[in-house]
């Protein structure tokens, strides 16, 4: 049995990965901070440690054939934690000898992202955020040359699904399904990437098996659902069986509230993605693995919404539709 260790296992990327390698067969150790290693799936070895303390990620990573690196630091403090982290968690692959797996995300491509974006387009680090993730990935590639510690990127899109809070579901697009209200962050036409958690969980497991015969540094892309406001809406309202008012966000506003809001300001920073139409070609990872892992997006959400519970009960429901056919 291979042994995996989850670094932010208690996280809603984490948490997709370290069920889908257990669903898989192997042995996995959920590392995670305080609290939180009290909070994993049935199954998963908890592992309490600091990823900031480089000889506790260590000791806590020993023995481990696969290091999944999914920590998510506070969105408003990228430049004083992604390095750091990712040098540690370096040290800790080296001392074990294992293959470092990490969750990319479309920001390198900068402002010129475009549609079926492949693993050689041009990075661009227009923005903060992308410098940092260039700077990261860089960091890692000379690693996997110059001392042999085996990394592989899989980027994808948008992050939903799982029961984990805090991704553009929960916190914005369908943050008022209660109130039969949906919110979508861009233009209804224009076509967004997102990952569906369950399926990029099973992606990374699957990779995972066949990692000896990738180079020593390698990014694959997750094309998962590239879809547009409108097809979203669509399968939202499909999921619920009922429709669903349509509302926008309001970008000036939340420009202006970013001012006095430090995590809501770099999240104006990246909404040039909504706006940007993109999306990820994943031929390369295909090639690899077979067709990429893919729950059809009614059905995704169908069991986001519930993971979740961001619906009203179905008692509840089926009360209001009587009202209105009563009025």
């Amino acid at each position: 049995m291979q042994t995996v260790a989850i670094l932010g296992a208690a996280g809603r990327n984490g948490d997709a990965v370290a069920r889908a390698f257990l669903k898989a067969g192997w042995r996995v150790k959920g590392v995670a901070r305080g609290a939180k290693v009290r909070t994993l799936a049935p199954g998963i070895e908890p592992v309490e440690a600091d990823a900031y303390d480089r000889a506790a990620l260590t000791s806590a990573c020993a023995g481990a054939d696969v290091i999944v690196h999914t920590l998510n630091p506070a969105y408003n403090d990228w430049s004083n934690t992604v390095l750091p982290l990712a040098e540690n968690v370096l040290a800790a692959a080296e001392a074990a000898g294992a293959t470092v797996m990490i969750p990319g995300n479309v920001y390198n491509y900068g402002y010129g992202i475009r549609p079926d974006t492949d693993e050689n387009a041009p990075m661009s680090g227009d923005t903060e955020k992308a410098r940092l993730r260039i700077a990261m990935e860089a960091l890692y590639e000379r690693a996997a040359l110059e001392k042999g510690v085996r990394t592989i990127v899989i980027r994808a899109g948008d992050f939903f699904g799982g029961g984990r809070p805090e991704t553009w579901l929960d916190l914005m697009i369908l943050k008022d399904l209660k109130k039969d209200r949906f919110t979508w962050p861009g233009g209804w036409r224009t076509v967004h990437a997102f990952a569906y958690l369950p399926d990029l969980g099973e992606t990374f497991a699957r990779v995972a098996a066949k990692r000896e015969e990738l180079s020593p540094f390698t990014t694959l892309h997750f094309r998962g659902h590239a879809v547009t406001g409108d097809e979203f809406h669509a399968a939202a309202e499909k999921a619920v069986g009922r429709r669903l008012k349509r509302s926008t966000v309001p970008w000036t506003v939340m420009r202006i509230v970013g001012l006095f809001n430090p995590v809501l300001r770099e999240v104006v920073k990246m909404s040039y993605l909504w706006r940007v139409p993109h999306s990820l070609a994943n031929d390369r990872l295909e090639a690899l693995i077979g067709p990429e892992p893919h729950t059809r997006l009614d059905l995704a959400l169908t069991e986001a919404i519930a993971d979740m519970k961001l619906d009203r009960p179905a008692a509840a429901r089926k009360a209001d539709t009587r009202s209105a056919l009563a009025a």
